[in-house]
């Protein structure tokens, strides 16, 4: 009998020492790779979040929906299908990756194809007009939507695979720095030189294949460059709906983690009000070509610059504060357009809600990587991403409804309500998951 345990206690200590070697050995490819990875993923995100903030800034988009229909309610819907997209893709995507030592190829599949969408939007503009380019466009945001659900979740395991923690925010604050300032200057550019004189038929058009051209240039550099570790351990590979039955379970593990999700999606819900600010102001001061580029270059500026500020400050004090510090600002930006009607106070409203929610975006999508076990990152990351689109999906569509309604006042009013709520609970409830700390 004392034979039988002294073998099933060497073997445990076999098996013990066999993780703890596996670990030491992912550890050293990553420092050893760091350089290498670093790179792939710096101009990857610095190309990648030029075009992709092209299409997602509150600007040119719902600008261009309301230009071919001449309804707030279609801008509403075409931001509420971009959400409705990312609600099941994020979880599909997770349970496609998380039992793969290997998530490289699920990673450039899923790039390609969101990319593919912004060209598709390119296109309908060029070749269509009307309806059917109306139709055409709320298919291929609702497509955009999805393949960025699915390549959310995968390149941000990919970051946390081969980035160390320590380095994420720096990262993430130059890259975005960089890739904002291109941004920002192409937004001018855009404006003035594509959308006012409707360069080679269609501006937007002009404007949209840029941003496939950059996004795509990006995926190709992390594709050449990323080197991807094995994990010492993983997953077994599970069907969609035994995942779903275990969201609460993973959610219940921690409960910082849960309120955390309460943040989300309240924050995400105060996006009701972001695809009319814009629409606002044309309503106000009115908006051209001209003032268009210059309000998204505000934005994508004081993003640029902001992200410096947000990633070293992330990386040393931890991303809880620069979620608290965001929040803030984005209720001060609203506050600001509600009340302050000039041109300066305008232009100053739009560069701080271009800091707030480029900090709240590096926040949100940084702290999830924080929370919980390693093996469970893939549907962590997948259940925040879908919190955040069940909300936003009603949201830009019930602010539609609610701006031809009742105006613009009461959607952003609305807004803030949110984010009052977001602010409490994340000041009350949610604690540093580096620090086990609230309040």
């Amino acid at each position: 009998m004392n034979a039988k345990l002294d073998e099933s206690e060497d073997g445990a200590q076999v098996a013990a020492d066999d993780l703890a070697a596996r670990e030491a050995a992912y550890e050293k490819f990553v420092w050893d790779n760091l350089k290498r990875n670093y790179l792939g993923n710096y101009l990857h995100g610095m190309l990648g979040m030029t075009g992709f903030r092209l299409v997602n800034a509150p600007t040119f988009l719902p600008a261009y929906l309301l230009a071919v229909s001449g309804s707030n309610v279609v801008v509403g819907l075409g931001l509420a299908l971009q959400q409705l997209g990312g609600v099941i893709s994020p979880i599909f995507g997770a349970t496609k990756v998380e039992h793969r030592t290997k998530v490289m190829p699920a990673a450039i599949w899923m790039g390609s194809l969101g990319r593919l969408a912004i060209l598709g939007m390119a296109l309908s503009g060029w070749f269509l007009s009307g309806q059917p380019l109306v139709y055409a466009l709320l298919f291929f945001i609702l497509m955009f939507g999805v393949f960025m659900g699915a390549q959310r979740v995968v390149f941000s395991l990919l970051m946390s695979k081969v980035i160390p923690i320590s380095r994420r925010g720096r990262l993430q604050a130059w890259r975005n720095a960089t890739g904002g300032l291109i941004a920002a200057v192409l937004a001018w550019v855009a404006g003035k030189y594509f959308i006012g004189p409707n360069l080679f038929g269609n501006g937007y058009s002009t404007t949209f294949v840029f941003a496939f051209l950059l996004t795509s240039a990006g995926l190709w550099a992390l594709q050449l460059l990323l080197k991807e570790p094995e994990p010492p351990t993983t997953r077994p590979q599970a069907r969609f709906r035994d995942r779903l039955r275990e969201f609460p379970e993973l959610i219940a593990q921690d409960r910082a983690y849960g309120f955390f999700l309460v943040v989300q999606m309240l924050a995400t819900s105060a996006r009701i009000a972001t695809p009319f600010y814009i629409l606002y102001v044309g309503k106000v001061v009115g908006a051209d070509g001209a003032t268009l580029g210059l309000l998204t270059f505000a934005f994508l500026g004081a993003d640029t610059v902001s992200n410096l500020v947000w990633g070293y400050m992330g990386d040393k004090v931890g991303f809880r504060a620069v979620l608290i510090v965001s929040l803030a600002g984005w209720v001060g930006a609203t506050v600001m357009l509600l009340n302050l009607h000039t041109p300066g106070p305008i232009f100053a409203a739009f560069a701080l809600l271009g800091a707030s929610l480029s900090g709240y975006m590096m926040a949100s999508q940084t702290m999830i990587l924080e929370f919980g076990s390693r093996d469970d990152l893939p549907m962590r990351i997948a259940v925040s991403a879908t919190a955040e689109s069940i909300t936003a999906t009603a949201g830009p569509l019930v602010g539609g409804l609610m701006a031809e309604a009742f105006g613009y006042d009461v959607v952003f009013m609305s807004s803030l309500g949110f984010l009052a709520a977001a602010f409490a609970i994340l000041v009350l409830a949610v604690r540093d998951p580096r620090r086990g700390t609230a309040g």
